[in-house]
Order: C-alpha cells, then sequence, then structure tokens
C-alpha cells in the first residue's frame, strides 16, 4: 500500500494506491473517490459490541467501510469532514490514543477499539478515546494543519485540551489550569493538558470548539413577533 498525501496542511486529500487484492479500512464518509475494479464492503467490525463502544464512546461511526482492490490493484482517496489535515502515522506495535473523530483509516493490520480511561478523561476528551494498537499505516485527521511534537523522556509539554488530535499511550497526562484561579476564567484559556514523555504529540492548529463559538453568535435568530 502507498498513500501521497496531497493539498496539506488546509484541504488534505489521501490518495491510497493498492496493491491487487489489497483493503483499507475507512470511516464512513470518508471517500472521495476510486477507481473501477474496486469494491466496497461496509460492516460492524469486530462485532455488535465493540462497533457499538466505537460509536456510542469513541465518536467514531458504528459502520466502517472496508476498500478493496481488484486483480489489477486500484485507488482510493479520502478526506476528512472538517477542512485540515491528514498525516500518515505509522504504528509499528506501540499503541496510540486518538481523540474522537480523528481517525480516517488504517490497514487490516490495526486494530481500533474504544479505551475507558483516566488518561482520556484527563485529556478532557470525556472517559473514552480511540485506541489503535497493532502494526501498519494509519490516517490521522484534524481541523487545521498537525503539529508533531517529540518528547523526551520526562520532558513537559501543555495543550490546549481542543488541539489534541492523538498521543502515545505511554505519555504520562495531566488536567491542569493554564494558571492561577482569576487567569483560568478570564484568558479565555480554560483547561490544559500537562504531557510527560517520552512519546509524541500530535496537535491541531485550529479548535473546533473556537468554531463553533463562533459561528453560533452569527446564527439569525427567529425572531419573537
Amino acid at each position: 500500500m502507498d498513500i501521497d498525501i496531497q493539498f496539506r496542511p488546509s484541504y488534505s486529500l489521501a490518495i491510497v494506491k493498492l496493491a491487487p487484492n489489497e483493503r483499507i479500512r475507512a470511516d464512513s464518509g470518508a471517500m472521495v473517490s476510486f477507481s473501477a475494479g474496486v469494491e466496497v464492503e461496509t460492516k460492524a467490525e469486530g462485532g455488535l459490541l465493540k462497533s457499538l463502544g466505537r460509536a456510542v464512546l469513541g465518536g467514531e461511526s458504528f459502520f466502517q467501510n472496508f476498500w478493496k482492490a481488484g486483480a489489477q490493484g486500484g485507488e482510493v482517496t479520502l478526506a476528512p469532514d472538517l477542512p485540515g489535515d491528514v498525516i500518515q502515522i505509522d504504528m509499528t506495535g506501540q499503541p496510540l490514543m486518538v481523540q474522537s473523530g480523528s481517525y480516517l483509516a488504517s490497514e487490516s493490520g490495526i486494530d481500533l477499539s474504544t479505551k475507558l480511561s483516566i488518561k482520556a478523561l484527563k485529556a478532557g476528551e470525556g472517559v473514552s478515546m480511540l485506541e489503535a494498537t497493532g502494526t501498519g499505516k494509519l490516517l490521522v485527521s484534524s481541523y487545521g494543519a498537525i503539529y508533531e511534537k517529540n518528547l523526551a523522556a520526562g520532558e513537559k509539554y501543555l495543550v490546549d485540551t481542543s488541539h489534541l488530535v492523538a498521543f502515545d499511550a505511554s505519555l504520562d497526562v495531566q488536567t491542569k489550569a493554564v494558571g492561577g484561579m482569576k487567569s483560568t476564567f478570564l484568558s479565555g484559556e480554560g483547561l490544559v493538558v500537562e504531557l510527560t514523555g517520552p512519546g509524541r504529540i500530535f496537535i491541531q492548529t485550529r479548535s473546533p470548539q473556537a468554531l463553533i463559538s463562533w459561528i453560533i453568535p452569527q446564527v439569525p435568530q427567529k425572531s419573537s413577533n
């Protein structure tokens, strides 16, 4: 499988070249186009309970699509819902925590499950996130561009909770206020996540929550007359 990501970082498109009979799993609605001979199978991967957990707790689609090339190989292109970035993460067995809505696609060697954990709660993602395990290529998406930060052992780094896309499960996670009580309430920054290395962090440069907060006041309100 060869993946070429075009138009980064604002309107990224993943062009996936499949070898004969090779397949890729993608989130529902991610497909943009595909070549003749490529077939799709839609199913609840992992069974009813696992799929329900991903949908209700992990924020992903209950059904996922598996795009499989024919005997001559094929191509499928994928893109996220929001305008933003797509990156390829090469998984080598170390678990990765992925925020709700950022999973785009993966090779068949990668397993996705909903992880109920205190780390997810501290990361500002409720009580659960998606946990990706296994080996292979994983595509994650963002709103805005993605900034990758590698932390050395013991190194600490703080990220706004709404900007966190994914991080190595080995990282220690703590929720903190930006400053004192006054700064927390008046600075407009709210809570941050302190992550301690070693490990990788993937950060999105824009916040979906900030976009929603900007849009709502612009929506015309229905007159009471």
